[in-house]
């Protein structure tokens, strides 16, 4: 006890201590202020990497633009978490150096336990991972009409773990994003209405090419549609000998999501255009023939013949 409060321990004490400060504080102080500057690095170059992809990602329409600065609201923040993270445990490892503790053991602990959590967790992070890449790369938004993994629906939520689709009928999919295998996204910038019109072999190919082309103009100068349909429709021509129809194969591009009401207002005036000049639309059905015993016309023609006869009789 009389040694600790003797003057030669204070002393070696101080002595000790202005040594380790000497040696040490120099580095901690540029350690910390290298600390700072990458914070405020960080938060400088998320800052511009926001502004450029928001910037890539405004299309003009309000909805759009909202709906793409939430994203990359999410993406910036996961992007920033994570940065710091990275920042906070290097400036962390170092500075425990600096104090003399050694932080071997630490980093092998950390890598146990981050290897222990990795196996337990790899799909919730497979998921995460599969989900930022899906926000980063624009692949679908909220409202787009999509098919994942050959399941259709209205794209109504988009997480980084998830994606939640309604169908037609209301019946809502949920996906994890680390097992979609196929996504298509079918409202993205604009759609199109693909037709494949069939018409009896007798019809003239040319003529009714050129009704549909003069029942997509039309529509394009309609008020109701005129602001739907982005194009001029596309008759391709004849595509296919079918087995009771030629098809004629056309395309209309349209707004997003409005490529179905266009489509089936397109076929009901198509419908009345071809009833207009007696252009058949053919459909499947059976003729049967008896051979030249029985001839159908002639058995017609007996059945008036009796019928007559049965008439004059009376």
């Amino acid at each position: 006890m009389q040694e600790i409060f003797s003057g030669d321990f204070w002393t070696k004490a101080a002595t000790t201590l202005v040594d380790w400060a000497i040696n040490n504080v120099p580095s901690i102080i540029i350690i910390i202020l290298l600390f700072l500057i990458s914070m405020r690095l960080l938060h400088f170059l998320v800052s511009k990497l926001h502004g450029l992809i928001l910037k890539r990602a405004m299309k003009g329409d309000n909805q759009s633009n909202l709906e793409a600065e939430k994203r990359t609201n999410t993406l910036m923040g996961i992007v920033r978490g994570a940065g710091k993270i990275i920042i906070w445990i290097i400036f962390l490892m170092i500075l425990l150096g600096k104090f003399g503790v050694d932080i071997g053991p630490i980093l092998a602990s950390a890598g146990i336990v981050g290897l222990a959590v990795g196996f337990g967790a790899q799909e919730l992070v497979r998921d995460f991972i599969s989900g930022f890449f899906i926000l980063l790369e624009d692949q679908i938004r909220i409202g787009d009409v999509a098919i994942i993994n050959g399941t259709g629906g209205v794209v109504e939520k988009i997480e980084l773990r998830t994606i939640t689709l309604r169908d037609f009928s209301g019946v809502v999919h949920i996906f994890q994003n680390g097992k979609i295998n196929s996504l298509s996204n079918m409202t993205k910038e604009w759609s199109a209405m693909v037709f494949d019109i069939g018409v009896a072999y007798k019809e003239d190919v040319d003529q009714v090419m050129n009704i549909m082309k003069e029942v997509g103009a039309d529509m394009q100068q309609d008020d109701e549609f005129k602001d739907k349909i982005l194009e001029p429709i596309e008759v391709v021509g004849l595509d296919q000998f079918g087995d009771s129809a030629l098809v004629i194969k056309a395309r209309l591009k349209t707004q997003p999501i409005q490529q179905w009401a266009v489509g089936r207002e397109y076929r009901r005036r198509l419908k009345i255009a071809f009833d207009k000049v007696n252009i058949e639309i053919p459909f499947p059905h059976t003729t049967i023939y008896w051979g030249e015993e029985i001839n159908p016309l002639q058995l017609q023609l007996n059945q008036a013949e009796n019928l007559s006869g049965e008439a004059a009789q009376n």
